[in-house]
């Protein structure tokens, strides 16, 4: 076997015999087996965010979870993840069960909650929490609770970059859980798994790598990432010089930074409602249709935010006058008005009428 590949991994038999020349019949002798175990490196890795994009939490600790995938290996390699270039001590944790959903709510560890900043629906929550059942089962110690997502108005004054005031009493807590999975083509898909209750404080710009140990390679392979909030958001608007029933694209293009996760980003038109009548808009691009005069001067916001941090910006849209409509002749959605379209319909087939007559 000159060049070994996967495919070649199995069993091999090998028999010795002899043949009657008088009866050419095969007489075996003697027969021998062996098991060809044929090994591959990992061909790639790359380490992701769980549950992304996902929002930053002002007002309770949420819990943060990194993903590394190794593919192409054989057997199943070693995983492991460091912070900073130390290795990371994690307590691991079982395969879940089938079927099995997420932890049951419970009070927050190690955190205490800044009040000042505290939402009035929160606070009457916490009140009302010593009358209501505990929850049957806990999470892990030093993993927060899994709680339902609460939408948050954001107000019209924000901080450009805010991080929650939770005081930390202990260093964080890691969980590790590692499973691999047969595929195909023979190769072995492993997956391990980081989770720890977030502190954006301490984890914004720290370093994590997953590092892979496999007997097919003479020195480890890894995979790295930085964890980092967004900040500064570029966006640019087409066309750069908007006239009335122009479309509109304003775009989001990337930021001062390198950010992991991938943000979530929100659009919300400054002091009144988007074109289309939503209060706001989710995605990279905002679009507005057919721009009416009365848009000029009208400042948009775009929020961009990961659990590590949020960041705002605004931009205004300036709408010059179109020579092809006349002003005053457009509706709120820079077109023409059905009635008066109708009429200059009619005005023109009267006057091709009398022309004619």
């Amino acid at each position: 076997l000159p060049e070994v590949r996967i495919s070649d991994n199995g069993p091999y038999e090998c028999h010795v015999g002899i043949y009657d020349r008088a009866t050419r019949e095969k007489v075996v002798l003697a027969s021998g087996n062996v098991f060809l175990n044929v090994m591959a490196p990992p061909t790639s890795i790359s380490v992701l965010a769980a549950d992304t994009p996902a929002p930053f939490s002002r007002y309770q600790a949420q819990n943060f979870t990194l993903v590394c995938v190794v593919s192409g290996g054989k057997p199943a390699p070693l995983v492991y993840f460091k912070r900073d270039g130390e290795p990371i001590e994690a307590t691991p944790l079982p395969e879940p069960p089938a079927g099995a959903g997420s932890w049951a709510p419970r009070n927050l560890l190690h955190r205490d909650l800044d009040d000042t900043k505290l939402p009035k629906s929160l606070a009457a929550e916490g009140d009302m929490g010593g009358r209501q059942p505990l929850a049957t089962a806990d999470p892990p110690r030093g993993l927060a609770a899994e709680r339902t997502p609460v939408t948050e108005i954001i107000p019209e004054t924000v901080v450009s970059r805010e991080f929650p005031r939770w005081v930390h009493v202990a260093e964080p807590i890691y969980y590790f859980r590692h499973t691999h999975a047969p595929v195909s083509d023979g190769t072995v898909e492993a997956r391990a798994t980081l989770t720890w209750t977030l502190n954006p404080q301490i984890d914004n710009e720290a370093l994590f790598s997953c590092e892979v140990k496999h007997p097919a390679l003479s020195m480890p392979m890894q995979s790295e990432v930085t964890l980092v909030a967004p900040k500064g958001p570029k966006i640019t608007m087409t066309p750069t010089r908007a006239r009335v029933g122009d479309t509109v694209r304003i775009l989001v293009q990337g930021f001062q930074n390198e950010v992991f996760p991938e943000p979530l980003f929100t659009w919300t038109r400054v002091g009144s409602r988007l074109l289309d009548g939503s209060a706001e808009h989710d995605g990279k691009e905002l679009v507005l249709e057919r721009v009416p005069a009365e848009l000029n001067g009208s400042m948009y916001r775009c929020t961009a935010q990961n659990p590590l941090g949020s960041t705002d910006t605004h931009t205004r849209l300036i709408v010059f006058e179109n020579p092809n409509i006349p002003r005053g002749t457009e509706d709120s959605n820079g077109s023409l008005p059905s009635h008066r379209g109708f009429r200059l319909v009619l005005a023109l087939t009267l006057t091709v009428i009398l022309e004619l007559t």
